[in-house]
């Protein structure tokens, strides 16, 4: 059986490692074994990360539709079965966005939304 050398390969391992962790404090950067866990625990942190940034984003986007809608006396959730019902199909993204730098088109979706939302109960 022929002899395997692996010099070659593990150099290139761990230099893949180390670059990914340049940038870091103390051994973290250099040593390969405390570098390899500073990596893949960063590794995790961003994947939790890509899932977290999509539910703040949507956070943000409802927080500003509702400040909206309240400068024109509507609740979101009312502002948004409003127009579910009107058969505006928007999403909050390009709602918000319109709430910040189209006040007018935005002003328009709230009456649209008026018109349609069902009425609050009341409590006699």
């Amino acid at each position: 059986m022929s002899r395997v050398k692996r010099g070659v390969t593990k150099h290139a391992r761990h230099k893949k490692v180390i670059d990914a962790a340049s940038g870091y404090r103390g051994r973290r950067k250099n040593t390969f074994r405390i570098a390899n866990q500073a990596v893949e625990k960063a590794g995790q942190y961003a994947y939790i990360g890509r899932k977290l940034k999509k539910r703040q984003f949507r956070a943000l986007w409802i927080q500003r539709i509702n400040a909206a809608a309240r400068l024109h006396g509507m609740t979101y959730g009312r502002f948004m079965d409003g127009l579910k019902k009107a058969g505006i199909s928007l999403d909050r993204k390009v709602l918000a966005d319109m709430a910040g730098n189209e006040p007018e088109s935005f002003k328009a979706l709230v009456e649209t939304a008026q018109k349609n939302a069902s009425q609050p109960h009341t409590v006699k």
